[in-house]
């Protein structure tokens, strides 16, 4: 049977494609993490080596993470040549909204729910700190 994937951007289909090279990943798998992550959070996740990023989609494991990491480390800076300053950005966002998910499922909150909420609240508001992020999170859930 032939599957269908559509993408909103170029970048997005190309990671697609990239992360569907690593042994292990399939598309539905590559799906999940671009729905997780934006292509510009998940070139940095890589380029920074960020396994816990990786690890928070459903689905991968740490040694899974390893290897998307191992595999794709030099071939993402082609697709997102981001600078510097937008990486350490980028990380200290997927940071944050680590902990704001990690705290939220501490609270009893389901981890998918709050991983969407937190999600949208970080692409809305980049610059907010774990605790604006958290209380944004607990009125949408």
């Amino acid at each position: 049977a032939h599957v269908l994937y559509g993408f909103a951007t170029r970048e997005e289909r190309e990671l697609f494609l990239l992360l569907v090279t690593v042994p292990g990943i399939g598309g539905n798998t590559a799906r999940m993490i671009l729905s997780s992550l934006s292509p510009d959070e998940l070139v940095a996740v890589i380029t920074a080596g960020n396994e816990a990023a990786l690890k928070a989609v459903k689905g991968i494991g740490l040694k899974t993470a390893q290897r998307i990491i191992v595999d794709l480390k030099d071939k993402v800076g082609a697709i997102g040549a981001v600078p510097a300053s937008h990486l350490s950005q980028a990380n200290a966002a997927g940071e944050a909204a680590e902990e704001a998910v990690t705290a939220l499922t501490m609270l009893g909150f389901a981890a998918q729910p709050s991983r969407k909420a937190v999600s949208s609240i970080v692409a809305e508001s980049p610059g907010l700190p774990v605790e604006a992020i958290i209380k944004q999170a607990l009125k949408r859930l």
